[in-house]
């Protein structure tokens, strides 16, 4: 009985550090894709949640260099920054649930100790991971999506929103305070699951693809940090391949205004952006993303197996 009870605190302990160690890699990894990617970031929420334009009128960014170049000359190289306060005050415990998460269920998949598993079973755990980070990403973007497109919408007449904000405690304040309390913080949960959920299912399961090509079998231990960072980044570029118009209605529908909502819900969102605009209509702000998501997925990738590696 001992023995049994001996056996089981070890494992216990074993389990708890391994969250540790995922809790410490995953933030790290997390604050070198936030730093390389932010800016790309605000530029495709720029685009994705400008209005549209009146007939005969040009739209108020017509691309993504002249977002930078009108963002840089408005509010100086700070701007692209903007709404960064949000994320990077989350993005220990956004990354820790992450990848705490995946590592968790790896455990339950994996037959035994130390066997890799199969893309399929990698793809399960960022399905999993995915539904648990939703409910912490929803919060955290929609302070991020105001803070990034207001200077876009408040400057438009054909936009609701006239609501200035600080930075991200205040956007927390006023949502609180005028949008149906703590609810209000999650409008955009139904497509920020829709977008979570089948894109780290896809995401997870291409670098563990890649990484398995790379190294010529399932032992990815030796894998150098080219191929990592290639892995890691083609990885990240699925994520947003795969899932991208679930984003731009996630945007439209977080900064929609409360008291005069221009959608119901996320169907509606999808209807009328493609009535207005078209297929391009949902894929607004496409090529900053996907220039985005190599380097910074690349980055995060690279830091959280060398964290991880170095924890043991």
């Amino acid at each position: 009985m001992r023995w049994i009870q001996l056996n089981w605190v070890v494992e216990k302990n074993q389990r708890m550090g391994d969250v540790a160690k995922d809790l410490t890699a995953g933030t790290v990894g997390g604050a070198s894709q936030l730093i390389c990617g932010h800016p790309f970031d605000t530029i495709k929420v720029k685009l994705q949640s400008q209005p549209v334009p009146l007939p005969g009128q040009p739209p108020k960014f017509s691309g993504a260099m002249d977002a930078v170049k009108q963002t840089i000359a408005a509010e100086g190289p700070r701007g692209l920054y903007k709404g960064m306060g949000a994320p990077l005050a989350t993005v220990a415990a956004f990354n820790a649930v992450l990848f705490s998460v995946r590592g968790q269920l790896e455990g339950q998949l994996r037959s035994q100790p130390g066997v890799p598993l199969t893309v399929n079973q990698q793809v399960v755990c960022g399905a999993g991971a995915g539904v648990a980070v939703s409910f912490l990403a929803c919060p955290t973007e929609l302070i991020k999506c105001r803070l990034q497109a207001q200077s876009a919408l408040g400057q438009s007449s054909s936009a609701g929103v006239t609501v200035k904000y600080g930075g991200p405690m205040d956007v927390a304040r006023h949502v609180l305070k005028s949008e149906g309390g703590a609810r209000g913080l999650f409008k955009g949960l139904v497509p920020t699951l829709a977008r979570e959920v089948p894109g780290n299912a896809a995401m997870f399961g291409v670098y563990e693809l890649l990484k398995q090509q790379f190294a010529g079998g399932t032992d990815t231990s030796n894998l150098g940090r080219g191929s990592l960072i290639v892995a890691g980044g083609l990885a990240g570029a699925t994520f947003w391949f795969s899932v991208y118009p679930t984003d731009v209605v996630k945007s439209v529908i977080q900064v929609d205004d409360y008291k005069n909502p221009k959608y119901s819900g996320s169907i509606d969102a999808f209807r009328k952006i493609l009535a207005a605009e078209g297929v391009k209509g949902l894929y607004k702000g496409f090529g900053p993303a996907m220039a985005r998501s190599i380097p910074a997925n690349g980055a995060c990738f690279l830091a959280y197996e060398i964290t991880r590696s170095s924890l043991g």
